[in-house]
């Protein structure tokens, strides 16, 4: 039995159909009036649907739907196959909920650490038990660079630059580059080592929009066979979700 996924973010949609647990047709709009969700739903007879949004008019958007299919609208009280320990739950982002269920489904059996790598940098793990207590939250690499700017009174805009290698900048501009890329790179290899002191068999999941980043540089590091990039981890964790909620 197929499912429809729909990861609805600030800037962009991810609508996914998995028969089982495979990605069989995936695309990415900036709004729903720009794709015809029915005819989706009709070309791959899906019968379970999950939706996960950070935008409040969803619902209405997806009314012609829900007429046609029972909808789960993904949140903090829908149950999952992981046992979610965070003592705040109603404060913790469906996207890290998300991919800590998409990090299980794929290692069910494995302690997992799943590195978030966009707006914000954020690690959660969940443990081989399914055990899931909570995570950190750092600013993303853009996030960085701007704030370096607006918080003081000379230092310019510097943009990413991900072939930056330098372990110093001879100027202004590559000594802000070689602070922010060289800080986040051995903050992400702090966490890692700290976990690895831990748990065995650790696997670390990449995902976000700077993941091709890190996965370029952790290629050839003491961490390759253990670190591994999954740019759709979080529709996974929803199709495990929708399917469990259905079960």
């Amino acid at each position: 039995m197929n499912s429809l996924v729909i990861d609805i973010g600030n800037s962009l949609i991810k609508i996914a159909v998995f028969s089982a647990q495979k990605i069989v047709f995936l695309t990415k709009v900036d709004n729903l009036n720009n794709i015809d969700i029915n005819a989706i739903v009709d070309k791959h007879q899906t019968q379970k649907i999950i939706v996960s949004s950070v935008r409040k008019t969803v619902e209405h958007s997806l009314s012609a739907l829900a007429k046609k299919r029972e909808i789960l609208f993904f949140d903090n009280g829908t149950k999952t196959p992981i046992n979610n320990y965070y003592q705040s739950p109603e404060t913790l982002g469906l996207d890290r909920l998300g991919a800590v269920v998409g990090a299980k489904t794929l290692y069910e059996n494995n302690a997992v650490l799943v590195i978030d790598a966009g707006t914000c940098i954020t690690y959660d793990f969940v443990d081989e038990k399914s055990n899931y207590y909570g995570g950190s939250i750092s600013p993303g690499i853009n996030m960085r660079l701007k704030a370096l700017n607006q918080q003081t009174g000379k230092l310019p805009l510097v943009h990413f630059d991900d072939n930056f290698t330098a372990n110093f900048g001879a100027n202004t501009q590559q000594a802000i580059l070689s602070g922010v890329i060289n800080g986040v790179l051995a903050e992400v290899k702090g966490f890692i080592e700290s976990y690895n002191l831990l748990y065995a068999d650790l696997k670390i999941i990449l995902c976000g929009g700077d993941a091709p980043f890190f996965d370029t540089r952790f290629k050839n590091s003491i961490f390759a066979h253990q670190v591994i990039s999954q740019p759709y981890l979080v529709l996974i964790g929803l199709n495990t979700i929708v399917n469990f909620k259905n079960d």
